[in-house]
């Protein structure tokens, strides 16, 4: 077992719902889809922190297995606390290769914060 093996923990991608909201509008819900497994780390560095004070959301790197490709734009929640991050870069971007013996892709992402109604 290796140490990305071991830094694995339990997500749910979350898929994108509209429906109508009886008033001519649309309202946007997301509900739990499939489960994947993800070591998600915090982007502490200068640069990261000094983004960070200037506004910007917190980001973090997601690593999953090569089977599971995250798309720029989806969004998922970790299992242990509930957090929603949302996907910055494209997952086709950035795995290693098929005769590699480490099984891993990885994509950048920030904090999600769904809009709530009202």
């Amino acid at each position: 077992m290796s140490l990305i093996d071991e830094a694995m923990e339990p997500c749910i991608i979350m898929d994108k719902v509209t429906r109508d909201d009886g008033y001519g509008g649309v309202v946007t819900e997301y509900t739990e889809g499939a489960p994947f497994s993800a070591a998600i780390a915090f982007d502490d560095s200068i640069m990261a922190r000094i983004a960070s004070a200037q506004g910007v959301t917190d980001l973090y790197t997601v690593t999953t297995r090569r089977n599971i490709v995250l798309r720029a734009q989806d969004v998922f929640k970790r299992v242990s606390d509930g957090k929603m991050l949302q996907v910055t870069s494209d997952g086709d971007d950035n795995a290693t290769p098929a005769s590699a013996s480490l099984d891993m892709r990885v994509v950048s992402a920030k904090e999600f914060k769904s809009k709530k109604k009202g």
